[in-house]
């Protein structure tokens, strides 16, 4: 292995070994003649490596919490304001970190989870459609009914139908994970049959 000569210049930085690689990627403050062509020196990497992670680390742990709260909470009314101010977080930057770290919006996947157990209340066949969409803290019957087409390829009365049937006898462990709806907006165009 090379090693980098004690008077090397940044431009002149060869190859060196893991301890001087780490050093050179801010693992442990790095030297001057480590740094490379960054431009940075060994003391700005070592002020904005380290605290850098750490609130990355924080951020994660608060996503973590908003995803925790809109599971235990998703039939009350919540919006995205209200769940960045529990995360001492402004709106935006929870929606992009969210999306980040989950790969859809809050409010996607708090529509999510109340379709999720509307799904589960529709199974069970002894709720109306209307008292599953208010009973999973959704406002409107228009949207719920929307939403759930988008996510479950089908409304909610002809899922209720068929589901009840499709289901009869099966553990409800079973039924969840068979049933669970596919997020993302993936789910399967269904074509209309005319006869």
């Amino acid at each position: 292995m090379g090693r980098v000569a004690d008077t090397a210049g940044p431009e002149q930085v060869e190859d060196v070994s893991g301890a001087d690689r780490a050093r050179a990627d801010g693992e442990w403050g790095g030297t001057p003649a480590a740094i490379g062509t960054s431009g940075a020196t060994w003391h700005d990497l070592a002020v904005t490596s380290r605290p850098a992670a750490a609130q990355h680390l924080r951020d994660l742990a608060r996503l973590r919490r908003v995803r925790d709260r809109i599971d235990r909470e998703y039939a009350q009314p919540l919006d995205v304001e209200a769940l960045a101010r529990g995360a001492h977080m402004s709106a935006g930057h929870l929606s992009r970190e969210f999306r980040l770290a989950y790969g859809e919006s809050p409010y996607g996947y708090l529509m999510t989870r109340r379709i999720e157990r509307a799904m589960a209340l529709l199974r069970r066949g002894d709720l109306s459609v209307t008292e599953v969409c208010f009973a999973v803290g959704c406002s409107s019957l228009g949207s719920f009914s929307s939403r759930f087409s988008d996510l479950v390829g089908m409304p909610p009365s002809a899922y209720r139908r068929h589901e009840a049937r499709a289901t009869a006898g099966m553990p409800s462990c079973v039924a969840k994970q068979v049933t669970r709806p596919i997020r993302n907006r993936e789910a399967p165009v269904t074509e209309p049959h005319l006869e």
